[in-house]
């Protein structure tokens, strides 16, 4: 990758860890007091909280992808594969800045081999 590609790589991976961090900043919802009342509201809150907490653990995982991204712009590895040492396509950054595999080599971790 040329040293502008790199730069742009940079902001968007900077850009997405800003997001991650403040979406990660703001406190979890918690449950309000549970009176007697609709068990179908008590289980849509109880959806919500789990919900949350989804994607809270997703944003989590998505912010190690990043940290990790970046890292590799600054070691000079960013754009090869972690596990065949191929140049990831372009292409592919451009959408995920943060990926750490090429597509075949996705497949591979994905599949668990």
């Amino acid at each position: 990758m040329n040293p502008s590609q790199l730069a742009i790589a940079r902001v968007a991976l900077e850009t997405e860890r800003r997001r991650l961090t403040e979406d990660l900043a703001e406190p979890p919802e918690t449950p309000s007091q549970m009176t007697y009342g609709s068990q179908a509201a008590a289980a849509s809150e109880v959806f919500a909280q789990q919900r949350d907490l989804a994607l809270r653990g997703k944003s989590g995982k998505g912010l190690d992808l990043v940290t990790d991204a970046l890292a590799r712009l600054d070691d000079g590895t960013f754009g090869r594969c972690l596990r065949c040492g191929a140049a990831i396509p372009e292409e592919r950054l451009e959408v995920l800045p943060w990926a750490a595999f090429c597509i075949a080599c996705q497949q591979l971790e994905k599949d668990g081999r």
